[in-house]
């Protein structure tokens, strides 16, 4: 199983490099128009290689490292590709429910990685799991934030985008609830202390 996880890392992030270069090479392309691929070129990179740099530097802080946390790594780097591979296949322009189940799924993905990184920390472990739902809810926010200044207030689509701001709010936060419920539900206490 760690094999196929360390395969799957490497074709989450060797596929988003290539995608990127998709978009960097045809940026005209109609699945490109108006969707802030400049802001993802710029800022999807740092989502895949946040936790192997994360891990490095604590590492060379604490003088050594421990095991590297791959599951977290793929799915905190999962969300960055598929929303790259759904612009590149022009997903978001031609099935009606392809961004609602992105800000489902990106959630659910991203901070399910950032729980598994964080269930060490937050104890005990329902306070894992809240903890996982608010962080994802800030995130959903600040996401749609970006979106707006990035490419909606300049956008034909801006007539309709209070109610699909709250849609993908709404959407991001479930995902997020999620996550913080299966991993409230399983975490195993031997990371948390008897307070659990």
């Amino acid at each position: 199983m760690t094999k196929f996880a360390w395969i799957l890392n490497v074709i989450i992030k060797v596929g988003l490099v290539l995608l990127l270069a998709h978009a960097v090479l045809f940026p005209d392309l109609p699945q490109y128009a108006g969707k802030g691929i400049g802001s993802r070129i710029v800022l999807y990179p740092l989502g895949v290689v946040i936790v192997p740099l994360v891990w490095w530097i604590a590492g060379a802080i604490r003088g050594r490292r421990g095991s590297y946390p791959l599951a977290a790594d793929v799915l905190i780097s999962a969300p960055f590709t598929i929303d790259t591979l759904g612009n590149a296949l022009n997903l978001f322009n031609t099935v009606d429910a392809w961004d609602d189940i992105m800000h489902f799924t990106q959630w659910l993905l991203l901070l399910g990685g950032i729980g598994v990184l964080l269930r060490r920390i937050v104890t005990p472990r329902w306070l894992l799991g809240m903890f996982v739902a608010t962080l994802g809810t800030f995130i959903a926010l600040l996401w749609e934030i970006a979106e707006y200044w990035a490419f909606l207030r300049n956008s034909p689509e801006l007539q309709t985008a209070y109610t699909d701001t709250l849609g993908d709010m709404t959407l991001g936060t479930l995902g997020a609830s999620l996550s913080g419920l299966v991993l409230a539900l399983t975490t195993p206490k031997s990371h948390h202390s008897s307070a659990d």
